[in-house]
């Protein structure tokens, strides 16, 4: 019998501890060929999704797929994400959360807490750099 992954269960947890908070949860997905998703909207290989209760419908965070409705530009689109396309979950008010490998290795998915990443000492004193930490814009 093979061992589940623990990224889908790390995915609902920090989902339900930004909902819980009054956070609005973001999703990084790595676009590929078994992604759905507007990909006008995807820039780098990534896509930045806003996976909140108000902005999408009929959520189902499974342990191999992420599906739900949402509007881009007015217009109601079906997502699916495979769960191995998540680069990462965070709270979009504070960015904590929790950052994968996207590559499984032998002892499973890395994750990495977003918000205890500048706690960890480092060599050069200097602080480190979150791994891959989003950026949000504004458009106007």
């Amino acid at each position: 019998m093979s061992e589940l992954s623990t990224k889908p269960y790390l995915i609902r947890a920090i989902y339900e501890w930004c909902t819980d908070s009054g956070l609005t949860p973001h999703l990084v997905v790595a676009v590929g060929k078994h992604t759905r998703v507007p990909m006008e909207f995807a820039k780098d290989g990534q896509i930045v999704l806003n996976v909140s209760q108000g902005a999408t419908r009929n959520l189902l965070i499974g342990n191999d797929l992420i599906q739900f409705s949402a509007r881009f530009n007015g217009a109601s689109r079906d997502i699916e994400v495979p769960i191995d396309a998540v680069v990462s979950i965070y709270a979009r008010e504070n960015a904590q959360g929790l950052s994968f490998a996207l590559e499984e290795e032998a002892g499973g998915v890395d994750e990495t807490p977003l918000g205890d990443v500048a706690s960890s000492p480092s060599p050069d004193d200097e602080p480190p750099t979150p791994r891959s930490k989003p950026q949000l814009k504004i458009v106007k």
